[in-house]
């Protein structure tokens, strides 16, 4: 690393896309227990795109300039004094979480904590492999620790075609579920190839005569309905902002509540998705990768809601 100075993405005020402008800055130093990432790619995530709106600037304050990403994929150049299992060279994958901060994950290089990251699968590229430490960490949580998915058990997972969906129907399948997807026709066969056992239109509605012993949100409309078609003992749980007042009142209401899940950053859960991975149970799925002058055209093609898995930014 000769240079001292990288690009990076980011928002001086909030807005639509356009409010991106790719600003040149010094490369981060690590801290005790953070490594220094190569960055190779990055994701962009509807939460991005909802925190560069100002939608929610309640927490995310009005301090700028304000970096874009939640996750990355890349190689370590440098390790804090705290860190010796991740040398140099080493291959990582991290989901920080959090508010964004002044850089964030959109950027040539990133410092990273080291209980946010892990090593990468083998043999992924590691720009396909940024589609999948925010959307799989969502998916493996939410199915594991929310819902509490169980070998045999019939899922339902709803907008199955974008990230979060696409990497839940591979997950619940490793785990044993029988899957029904809920997605858009365009993405009805990809659904198939990741393991569901029917796919059902999202345009025609919940169905009826149907019931489920998990569900799970990545839509946020529709709620109320899907709801309905939960078990005796059925689970359900949320993961998108706009459904969140339907899931808070619905302890009130006859019949099982909605569960809101909100995703944690931990290396432990990134460990076990690169062994999914590794597996053949896992696979990232990428909609399109764009170079990092256009992470503007990336956000506004995620605000339309139509993709197939993920949109991810290439920094190499």
């Amino acid at each position: 690393m000769t240079s001292t100075a990288m690009r990076v993405a980011r928002y001086h005020r909030y807005g639509d896309p356009d409010v991106l402008r790719i600003d040149t800055v010094d490369i981060p130093r690590p801290g005790r227990r953070e490594v220094l990432v190569r960055v190779h790619g990055a994701s962009v995530n509807p939460s991005d795109a909802l925190m560069r709106s100002g939608a929610m600037r309640v927490a995310t304050g009005w301090r700028f300039p304000k970096g874009v990403g939640l996750d990355l994929a890349g190689e370590v150049i440098l390790t804090g004094d705290d860190v010796t299992d991740l040398p140099a060279g080493s291959q990582v994958w991290a989901y920080v979480g959090g508010l964004p901060t002044r850089l964030g994950t959109t950027a040539e290089y990133v410092a990273v904590r080291r209980d946010r990251c892990a090593a990468a699968p083998r043999d992924l590229d590691l720009v396909a492999a940024a589609a999948l430490p925010t959307v799989g960490v969502t998916a493996l949580q939410v199915l594991r620790d929310t819902v509490r998915l169980r070998a045999g058990d019939r899922a339902l997972i709803v907008a199955a075609g974008g990230g979060v969906g696409s990497a839940a129907v591979q997950l619940a399948h490793a785990m044993g579920a029988a899957v029904t997807a809920v997605a858009g026709a365009g993405s009805a066969d990809l659904c198939r190839e990741l393991g569901a056992v029917d796919v059902l239109d999202y345009a025609a509605g919940p169905p009826t005569g149907e019931r489920f012993d998990v569900i799970v949100d990545a839509h946020g409309t529709g709620v109320r309905g899907y709801r309905r078609l939960l078990a005796r003992g059925g689970r359900m749980a949320t993961i998108v902002t706009r459904a969140v007042p339907y899931a808070l009142v619905s302890p009130l209401l006859p019949g099982p509540r909605v569960r809101v899940h909100l995703t944690k950053a931990r290396a432990s859960d990134l460990e076990v998705l690169a062994g999914y991975v590794e597996r053949g149970d896992l696979r990232p799925v990428v909609d399109r990768i764009y170079p990092l002058e256009d992470v503007a055209v990336a956000h506004r093609a995620v605000e339309t809601g139509h993709a197939r898995g993920k949109r991810v930014i290439a920094l190499t």
